[in-house]
Order: structure tokens, then C-alpha cells, then sequence
């Protein structure tokens, strides 16, 4: 008679955490695979080859505007939002202010997303460049 995956779900369930573990740890050892994660491992080279291997790595070139908070000057910040964002619309601007944090900007310079936060934060409101 075979049992069926809802059995085997059902019977799992009535099992402490530890009986479970036992189970697991068992059929890695009969079938001879790990129900670990699997986790990327890089290799560093060794030697002068090092600071090439992190000068390799990509360096962020676009940035995003988040507004953590309002501060106490709302109606100044909602009017910096539509000078930030120009589609925005009063009600949309609005909106994204009171609804704090919200993403103001994306694929921002770091530059802009500076310049940006810095304003905001002239104003009382609290931002974050990701």
C-alpha cells in the first residue's frame, strides 16, 4: 500500500522539531544529499591578483531617494517632492509624503540623490539614498 504526500505532511505534523531534525538528517544520509541552502563561495586569489579581483567588483552608479520621514514642514516637502519628481501631481506628491517611507526617486546619480536628500533634510524630513 502506498502512502500518499498528504499522509506523510499529516504525520509530520504530529512530530516535535527534534524528531523532525532526526528524520532529516537521516535521509540526507541515505539518499546523500544536504537539505542545506546552497551558498555561493568566491574564491580570492591569492597574491597581486587580489586588488584586481576587488577592483572588479561593479561599482553602484545608480541610486534611489527614499523619504523615512516628514519632519514638521509637510507642505514644504510635498512642494520639494514635485521639484524632485515633476509628473507628480499635488494629490500624488501628497500622498507619497504622508504615506513615509516611500520611494521618492529612482536611477538617480549619486550626485542628484545627494543634492536631493540635503534639500529634504534642509526642510525637516528624513531621507535615505539606497
Amino acid at each position: 500500500m502506498a502512502v500518499t504526500k498528504e499522509e506523510v505532511i499529516e504525520y509530520l505534523k504530529g512530530i516535535t522539531v527534534i524528531e523532525l531534525a532526526g528524520l532529516v538528517k537521516e535521509l540526507e544520509e541515505i539518499f546523500g544529499v544536504s537539505a542545506a541552502a546552497p551558498v555561493a563561495i568566491a574564491a580570492v586569489p591569492s597574491g597581486d591578483a587580489a586588488p584586481a579581483a576587488a577592483a572588479a567588483v561593479e561599482e553602484q552608479t545608480e541610486f534611489t531617494l527614499v523619504l523615512t520621514e516628514i519632519g514638521p514642514q509637510k507642505i514644504q516637502v510635498i512642494k520639494e517632492v514635485r521639484l524632485i519628481v515633476p509628473s507628480l501631481g499635488l494629490k500624488e506628491a501628497k500622498d507619497l509624503v504622508e504615506g513615509a517611507p516611500q520611494t521618492v526617486k529612482e536611477g538617480l546619480t549619486k550626485e542628484e540623490a545627494e543634492k536631493f536628500k540635503k534639500k529634504l533634510e534642509e526642510l525637516g524630513a528624513k531621507a535615505e539614498i539606497k
